[in-house]
């Protein structure tokens, strides 16, 4: 979840060329009349992030088909994988190419939470979803991180302002472990993939199977994402910025 130069930045900052840009945006978007009055509105930063969300958005259909196919083709499921850090890479990039070009807005701010919220909150979800963790209890569990995912980058939005600043402006730390990070539990996953270790095989199996029919059913497994769900809207949890 990089910086966007658009966010809310300390209030003695003097005005700078990216206030004007947003100004410009939000006379675009207010104006009642203009095709393509969207399109133009946008600056190149957030085309990048709409990349982002592109990844993740394709990682979710690339999960869906690995369900509807033979549990041992795994072609899909790779390919879900692989959009995954894409998605990173270009959430990394909009805050470079803003920066560069001097130009951020606040929607690009918006629009790098909802892609962020897509390609690291949903996508993995969807994927652990896919290679076995389909119990009704699993999947309270991955609404919860998903949710958790959700709140943190809401938080993230409205609280960037009040976190201390290092001289160049930049925050300087993450409350909460930032939502990119759950790319190491996609790095998990890739590992189990690789070993054969999805559906009826995930380690460590299934608890209460038999249980009310399987409603209490349960991967333990899953808890990882509840531990990471906590750990993302942790406010005592601080990573430093590099």
């Amino acid at each position: 979840m990089s910086r966007r130069p658009g966010m809310p930045a300390e209030k003695d900052a003097a005005p700078s060329a990216s206030n004007s840009s947003q100004d410009k945006q939000k006379l675009l978007l207010e104006s009642p009349t203009g095709h393509f009055s969207l399109i133009k509105a946008m600056h190149l930063a957030d085309l990048i992030t709409e990349l982002n969300g592109f990844c993740g958005f394709m990682s979710i259909l690339c999960s869906l088909r690995y369900c509807l196919g033979p549990p041992t083709s795994f072609a899909n499921a790779w390919a879900a994988l692989a959009f995954m850090p894409f998605g990173l890479f270009f959430d990394f990039m909009d805050g470079k190419v803003a920066r560069w070009r001097g130009k951020s807005s606040l929607m690009g701010q918006e629009l790098d939470s909802l892609a962020d919220l897509i390609s690291f909150g949903v996508a993995p979800a969807t994927f652990a979803f896919a290679i076995g963790l389909r119990t009704p209890l699993d999947t309270l569990v991955l609404a919860f991180f998903v949710l958790c995912g959700l709140t943190r980058l809401a938080r993230f939005n409205v609280t960037v302002a009040a976190v201390p600043k290092d001289a160049s402006g930049k925050s300087k730390y993450f409350e909460g472990t930032p939502i990119p990070t759950t790319l190491a539990i996609a790095a998990a996953m890739a590992y189990c993939v690789g070993q054969g270790r999805v559906l009826e095989q995930v380690p460590g199996g299934v608890w209460a199977a038999e249980a009310l029919g399987g409603v209490l059913a349960v991967h333990p497994v899953v808890a990882v994402f509840a531990v990471w769900g906590g750990m993302m809207t942790s406010r005592s949890i601080r990573i430093p910025k590099i």
